[in-house]
């Protein structure tokens, strides 16, 4: 994904926190083209699971995981952080704490679009310290739905998110890698 890569190093900001700012690619504007490759990258990685729904958390993680399920041809399911009055009775719940959002953040997943008998890849916008994906994945799990593999748009690999996820089993899919940033910038390279 060199066009990923080269637009993180253009627009991507350093804010306090260890925040990476990318609000004009994934989390506020959206690429079209660029967000198309990115669920044809995903497709193509998670094709050979046979996968017949992708999971992803509102709002930066919709456009990417659409774009993949797209590409796939199933349902996108995702989990919202508020419980709406029309919600199914029975849920899927799990906590995460999101520095972006500064604090804890409640996941809420209908048992009327996540069950037995469905096979799930997760597509984000983040992997950092795994915290959120971690929650999604007892989501699927407390589902009865098989987990078949993450993929993350972005990875800050010097977090070690990825070290912190190994014992779910899964592949995990990433397009670009933050190998570390701070006041000198941000060096990215592709994914893994």
């Amino acid at each position: 994904m060199r066009a990923l890569v080269e637009a993180i190093r253009e627009q991507g900001q350093v804010l306090p926190g260890g925040i990476l700012k990318v609000d004009g690619l994934i989390n506020h504007q959206l690429l079209p083209g660029l967000t198309r490759e990115m669920g044809e990258r995903f497709a193509a990685g998670f094709a050979p699971l046979r996968p017949n729904k992708v999971v992803t958390i509102e709002v930066s993680g919709i456009a990417p995981a659409l774009a993949t399920a797209l590409v796939l041809g199933v349902p996108l399911v995702y989990a919202r952080k508020k419980r709406p009055v029309t919600m199914h009775e029975r849920v899927y719940t799990a906590r995460s704490v999101s520095r972006t959002k500064g604090g804890v953040v409640d996941l809420f997943v209908s048992s009327e679009y996540l069950g037995p008998g469905d096979r799930v890849v997760v597509v984000d916008d983040f992997l950092a310290s795994g915290g959120t994906l971690r929650a999604l994945s007892h989501i699927i799990a407390g589902s009865g739905a098989d987990l078949l593999a993450l993929g993350c748009v972005i990875e800050k690999g010097f977090e070690e998110g990825r070290a912190k996820l190994a014992d779910l089993g899964v592949p995990i899919l990433t397009l670009a890698n933050i190998v570390r940033m701070g006041e000198e910038g941000i060096v990215v390279e592709e994914g893994r």
